[in-house]
């Protein structure tokens, strides 16, 4: 009998990706000959630009295929400063940017070399999955502040107010928003500037990957740029894989005051050592080169979340809130709660319902409970129009058949 446990405490705290599982789900079913619709993961359909492709295997050619420093080659670190400084107005030093293997590891190494045990990290939900498991396994506890759709799906200043404690160390979120597609805009990051500037002992950690992907009239706004007194405690985290369509390639970075980065570095030095020297200098590329694919996926991504919206809103029964950016639908779903599906099963949550409509429907979501909130699911728009009609028409369908 084997007595090794292989499992920490800490580990089993925590859950694997509630997306990535859903997505295994629906390969499964596909590889059994099933037609399933995956909605699931939030991944750019593009290929990379090829520019990005050819500058990966030139380096290649060049013998760029070893260990770089922990924060990254100089070039890639100069292209990030030269990226805030052209598209956000803000002025980074080289010390002040850390790169990560995505920007989840950025996370990741910002929540190891920070939170002592019982740290609080206030965090609203919806939120992305892996916001508060990465922060329960480095010994911090999540404080979340629930926003539903009646909220727009965003934290109030009142409600920020009220959750600060003498344990909190961050304040983390997320514009535009995974999973609601949310934007706060600058006057709305103002006023929760406001209340953060009054508890000195809070730092901001503003995750802004999908940047560049906006649907609606609001224009992105960077923390940093809107709370520019709030400079000294704020981390900005980014990366490539929405706005280049290079989630394979694991390159995320940040940037903020040069003792947190030399903390996130340090971490960085003990986990992968660096990034992929290969991936850097495709990213330097992307961040240096032309743009074009950028807009040219983004207008698509607006196509689809116009065609999506209309779609979902017009099934009975699903309460939609247009996505201002990213490519999500976060449609709240509690009219089925409760209801009985044809074969006897209770849709007694969320999940429950997600699960319904992968086995009746062949449309893979995710369930609004793995982001902090019920009852949703989300949707990504993130693949054909084609499929997306083909999805709504399957929901319709199968949402119909309960009673």
């Amino acid at each position: 009998m084997n007595m090794v446990a292989f499992e920490s405490s800490r580990a089993a705290t925590i859950k694997s990706s509630p997306s990535m599982a859903v997505s295994l789900a629906a390969k499964a079913m596909r590889a059994e000959g099933e037609h399933v619709v995956d909605l699931s993961l939030g991944e750019p359909d593009f290929d990379t630009p090829v520019h990005v492709v050819e500058a990966a295997a030139d380096a290649m050619k060049r013998g760029i295929t070893r260990y770089t420093a922990p924060d990254g080659l100089p070039e890639l670190r100069e292209a990030i400063v030269a990226k805030f400084r052209r598209e956000n107005d803000l002025d980074y030093a080289m010390d002040e940017i850390s790169i990560g293997n995505g920007a989840k590891q950025i996370l990741f190494n910002a929540f190891l070399g920070t939170l002592e045990p019982g740290d609080e990290v206030i965090v609203p939900a919806p939120y992305w999955v892996s916001y508060t498991d990465i922060v329960i396994l480095h010994g911090g506890t999540p404080k979340i502040v629930a926003c539903g759709v009646e909220d727009a799906f965003k934290i109030t200043p009142e409600r920020l107010e009220a959750a600060i404690t003498p344990r909190s160390r961050w304040f983390l979120f997320n514009s535009p928003s995974n999973p609601t597609g949310a934007i706060y805009t600058a006057d709305e990051l103002k006023a929760i500037g406001e209340v953060l500037a009054r508890h000195p002992h809070v730092a901001i950690m503003s995750d802004e990957i999908y940047e560049h992907i906006v649907c609606a009239d609001i224009p992105f706004t960077s923390f940093a740029n809107a709370c520019p007194e709030l400079r000294d405690r704020t981390l900005i985290i980014n990366g490539v894989s929405k706005a280049y369509a290079m989630t394979g390639w694991r390159l995320g970075y940040a940037a903020g005051p040069k003792d947190l980065t030399k903390v996130l570095n340090k971490m960085q030095s003990q986990s992968t050592t660096c990034p992929s020297s290969i991936t850097q200098v495709a990213a330097a590329a992307a961040l240096n080169g032309p743009q074009d694919f950028v807009a040219k996926a983004v207008a698509e991504y607006k196509a689809r979340g116009e065609l999506v919206t209309q779609g979902f809103s017009a099934i009975p029964g699903l309460e939609v809130r247009a996505p201002e950016g990213a490519f999500y639908l976060f449609p709240k779903c509690a009219a089925y709660i409760g209801k009985t599906a044809p074969d006897g099963r209770k849709i007694e949550n969320d999940t429950a319902l997600a699960s319904y409509l992968l086995t009746e429907g062949k449309i893979a979501t995710v369930p609004g409970a793995a982001f902090g909130v019920e009852p949703y699911i989300r949707l990504s728009f993130a693949t054909s129009r084609e499929n997306l009609a083909m999805a709504i028409e399957r929901t319709a369908d199968a949402l119909a058949k309960l009673r």
